[in-house]
């Protein structure tokens, strides 16, 4: 699991724009994983699902979430920038729906910042916009952005 551990890191590290706040530190990640009801999913630079502990492979992205009774939540999903453009990001979502309804979800959702530029991945992946937090994400300069609440029915 460690070695998941560095590749999410890794990966969110290479991802997340500092100025939104939104990557975990490890701290986070690994108590979060230490949760039974709380899931990893790495997949290579073809799409293909990681194996822990192949050294060969080289993880470029991956995705983390939180299952509850019927449903579960994306709480991070992330694409090596030098890998964006190549279906990855639409791989993930959809490996996430696939484990999400083999663990009995009905219904997936997920939560962005309103100028998030992966909505339209989101939205090709079926997710709809259900909800809103007004003035959830704090901005640089010190304004405030809404969150969107997506779902999508499996």
């Amino acid at each position: 699991m460690m070695d998941d551990i560095d590749h999410i890191m890794r990966i969110m590290d290479a991802s997340f724009d500092p100025a939104w706040g939104e990557a975990w530190n490890r701290r986070q990640v690994t108590d979060s994983l230490s949760m039974s009801h709380t899931h990893c999913r790495l997949v290579d630079s073809g799409g293909e699902p990681y194996v822990s502990g192949n050294v060969e492979a080289n993880p470029a992205g991956f995705f983390l979430v939180r299952a509850a009774p019927g449903e579960e939540e994306l709480l991070l999903v992330a694409v090596c920038p030098d890998q964006r453009g190549q279906g990855l990001g639409a791989t993930l979502l959809e490996l996430f729906a696939s484990d999400a309804k083999n663990r009995g979800a009905q219904r997936i959702f997920l939560e962005m910042r309103e100028n998030n530029p992966a909505i339209s991945v989101y939205r090709r992946a079926g997710f709809e916009a259900i909800g809103r937090r007004p003035n959830y994400y704090r901005c640089a300069g010190g304004g405030f952005i809404d969150a969107v609440t997506f779902a999508r029915q499996l």
